[in-house]
């Protein structure tokens, strides 16, 4: 590891100006120091924002909950309006790691996490477009392609790492983020990632997240999350689901089925949401639903299977709303 700058700061204010050349923020770290370590990321400074007042808690607005950028999964997963409110959101805080990463790491780094496919992550395997790369190994004849993406794969198959965002895309949350200029803007969190073989989000330089934000929850709404994985401790999602329905008596009024492990970004199946809204949630509907999600799957040679467990687990998660 080279040697860098480590500068803490206090002030959200004073943020945006040490971010200058090749400066990285730091919260939990459990992300950033691994690809440090591994000479991935080499940066001159290291900007730590766990002492920045206004990146903290969670507090309530306008029905909803602002969750700042820094709070740890820990507390996310304790709070108990998360519990009450957002139980697919807690579930998929819990599924995010084990008790040593959900202590120190944060709802920001779980979101801004890099890719952990071998071929970006492992200095000495074929580079993959990441890292200056022609071409990503994982869609060659030669590649190992097991853990990649089965939708929108021709750019970059590599998946969307974060397990927090189906759960908060599914809840319709949005994103907070600092500009250089010292505002603040917000989009909705579906629009935070791209796929893009440079980047995973729309951040730019000198930019942070700050916070993110669930709007209030309508009456007779339901939330569950799978994450469907190779251990049966820690592990990154081979594929997880997060839904979110809401019900008039028997009939679902509006749904919302995001996917994570399945794409370079969180896939939200609006054709699974279209094969329930209107009708009553029943096996039928939700194997629908399942069915609709993955017409336009394009597995690579090592990863069809993804393609079923992600029927199976959408309809799952469907019917445990019912």
């Amino acid at each position: 590891m080279k040697p860098f700058e480590y500068i803490s700061p206090t002030a959200l204010k004073d943020v945006p100006a040490l971010l200058t050349g090749n400066a990285v923020v730091m919260a939990g770290g459990s992300d950033l120091l691994g690809l440090m370590k591994e000479g991935i990321v080499q940066p001159s400074r290291v900007v730590n924002l766990k002492n920045v007042a206004e990146l903290k808690g969670i507090q309530p607005a306008r029905g909803g909950l602002r969750i700042g950028a820094v709070v740890t999964l820990a507390a996310l997963l304790e709070n108990s309006d998360i519990r009450q409110r957002y139980p697919a959101l807690a579930t998929a805080a819990h599924e995010a790691g084990p008790p040593q990463v959900r202590n120190v790491g944060t709802v920001g780094g779980e979101l801004c996490q890099r890719p952990h496919c071998y071929y970006f992550r492992v200095l000495n395997a074929p580079a993959c477009t990441r890292r200056g790369g022609a071409q990503c190994p994982a869609a060659t004849a030669e590649g190992l392609s097991k853990w990649h993406a089965i939708f929108a794969n021709d750019r970059t198959p590599d998946v969307s790492a974060s397990d927090l965002a189906p759960a908060l895309i599914a809840y319709g949350a949005s994103v907070s983020i600092l500009g250089a200029d010292g505002k603040e803007r917000t989009l909705p969190l579906e629009q935070f990632f791209v796929n893009d073989p440079q980047k995973e989000t729309v951040l730019g330089a000198q930019e942070i997240v700050t916070a993110v934000t669930l709007p209030a929850v309508a009456s007779g709404t339901k939330g569950h999350f799978i994450k469907f994985k190779e251990r049966d401790s820690y592990d990154f999602a081979l594929v997880s689901v997060a839904v979110v329905v809401r019900k008039q008596g028997e009939t679902v009024r509006d749904a919302r089925v995001v996917l994570g492990g399945v794409a370079p970004t969180p896939w939200r199946s609006k054709e699974a949401e279209a094969a329930v809204v209107g009708k009553p949630l029943t096996e039928q509907t939700a194997t629908a639903a399942g069915e609709a999600a993955v017409k336009a799957a394009r597995p690579l040679k090592d990863n069809a299977y993804k393609v079923q467990l992600a029927r199976v687990l959408i309809k799952r998660a469907l019917l445990a709303t019912a």
